[in-house]
């Protein structure tokens, strides 16, 4: 960390005198992080375990296994994983539980488990607030009966305290916090919809809808909070059951990944409203932009691709072949130059993370990973 001292300047006084500090140091932008000084955690849901990965910038390599889970003779799901922005703790969903879910955080380097959270049926995806004081966890509930309220669990990770769930939607599946840290965005499957999560007041403030109807058909749940927005003739018709949301770099715009319509969506962050609608491979499932807010990736869970979006033009300028044929999570290199997916097992075929440069547009790299990848993200080594 530099320390910058300001120069006094006294009035009158034309030129520095001898014992007047030297002026500021012009600032460096930040180095990021070195190949190697960074690691690739990746979920196994069908394992129970989180592989931490190494690229060197010409292959991947396995730098260790870490097993969770509680019940040796069952297979508890851990789904998604997290990691803390100072590097210090990541956290991991487990889906199964006696009945319900649970959120672990795992200290950094040691990887030895420092809490757990109850959460609810089936916990998804992840999003920590950028200080690492909360995480937001999706509960979807992929077994219940629905249509019906399913909740968002807001956890207080000092301590893995549970602080509320909030009655949302129905199938909340991905959960993002924007880059201010003031606002959470969920993406509920079954109900078409996007949710608007107030980081102070930990309420829903606004709601928007994605699609037509729910997934599965029939009436939506009773809404929670206040009423959806999006029923002005720019609303798409079709059934969108978005599967993830995310926010653009500069916070102004959400990317929402529509399954079933196999589009992404783009809103406006300050109205809610649909700004673009792009077409991209079938089953779209998740959607990330860009450290440097250039691009954004799509994967095309039904099309065995990822697709690459212009985020100035908002078009799609390529479709990139991955390894395997269910491409799952998305995470980038902390410099940008590569992409990171991950792709699930099917049947005895080994799952993997495929490497994709994002300036050749092309799958340079892959290594299996065994037992049903899924998540996947960043840990920057502190």
């Amino acid at each position: 960390m530099r320390i910058v001292v300001a120069a006094l300047l006294l009035g009158g006084f034309a030129g520095p005198r001898p014992l007047d500090p030297p002026p500021p140091p012009t600032p460096l932008p930040p180095t990021p992080p070195a190949p190697g000084s960074y690691r690739i955690l990746v979920a196994s849901e069908s394992g129970d375990i989180v592989t931490h990965l190494a690229w060197d910038g010409t292959g991947l390599a396995v730098v260790k296994t870490v097993p969770v889970g509680l019940m040796p003779a069952d297979i508890d799901g851990a789904h998604n994983v997290a990691a803390a922005r100072d590097g210090s703790a990541w956290y991991v969903t487990i889906a199964h539980g006696t009945p319900y879910g649970s959120l672990w955080r795992f200290a950094a380097g040691t990887d030895s488990l420092e809490g757990r959270a109850q959460v609810e049926m089936f916990p998804t995806t992840i999003a920590l607030t950028p200080d690492g004081a909360l995480a937001f966890v999706a509960n979807s509930d992929f077994h219940g009966d629905h249509p019906r309220t399913n909740v968002v669990t807001i956890v207080q990770t000092d301590g893995m305290h549970p602080v509320t769930n909030l009655p949302a939607c129905d199938m909340p599946h991905g959960v993002k916090v924007n880059h201010a840290g003031s606002r959470a965005y969920v993406s509920c499957m079954n109900s078409d919809e996007i949710l608007e999560i107030d980081r102070p007041s930990l309420r829903i403030t606004r709601r928007h809808r994605t699609g037509a109807g729910t997934a599965h058909g029939g009436p939506h749940p009773p809404a929670a909070g206040p009423p959806l927005h999006g029923a002005s003739s720019s609303r798409p018709t079709a059934d969108c059951a978005p599967t993830f949301v995310s926010v653009s770099t500069d916070d102004r715009q959400l990317y929402v990944a529509c399954n079933h319509a196999n589009t992404l969506q783009i809103l406006d962050a300050a109205s809610l409203t649909l700004v673009q609608e792009i077409p991209v491979g079938a089953g779209a499932y998740n959607v990330e932009p860009s450290p440097d807010g250039r691009w954004v990736l799509v994967t095309n869970k039904k099309a065995q691709s990822v697709s690459l979006i212009d985020a100035r033009r908002l078009e799609e300028v390529a479709r990139i072949p991955t390894s395997k044929p269910l491409p799952h999570g998305i995470a980038y290199a902390p410099d940008g130059s590569v992409a990171f997916v991950s792709a699930e097992s099917v049947g005895a075929d080994l799952g993997a993370v495929d490497v994709l440069d994002l300036t050749t547009r092309a799958r340079v790299a892959s290594l299996g990973v065994p037992r049903q990848p899924a998540g996947i993200a960043i840990l920057v080594q502190p």
